[in-house]
C-alpha cells in the first residue's frame, strides 16, 4: 500500500497551503494577457458583450464566506424605496 503508515509524521513535499507552482504560472499569463488587452477597460467591455461569463468570473474572484470579528461585525443594510402609484 503506498503512502505512510498510520501515526507517522508527515516529511517532504509542500507546506501546506502553498500554492501549485503550475496555478501560479497559469495565474500569471491570464493576468499578462488581461494587462495587454486593456485591463479595466476590457473587462467593463465583457460585461456589457457577455454578462453571464462576466459574472460567473465575479462570482469566482469573490470570497465565499464573509466574517466579521467582535470589533468589526458584518453589518446588512436593508432600503426599502416607495414608488408612487400610477
Amino acid at each position: 500500500m503506498a503512502g505512510r503508515k498510520p501515526g507517522t509524521v508527515k516529511t517532504g513535499g509542500r507546506k501546506k497551503g502553498a500554492p501549485n507552482k503550475l496555478s501560479g504560472q497559469v495565474k500569471e499569463m491570464i493576468l499578462a494577457a488581461l494587462d495587454e488587452e486593456g485591463g479595466v477597460t476590457y473587462l467593463r467591455q465583457q460585461a456589457r458583450d457577455n454578462p453571464t461569463a462576466f459574472l460567473t468570473l465575479v462570482g469566482k474572484v469573490l470570497p465565499l464566506t464573509l466574517a466579521g470579528d467582535r470589533d468589526n461585525p458584518v453589518e446588512t443594510v436593508t432600503r426599502y424605496t416607495l414608488a408612487p402609484l400610477e
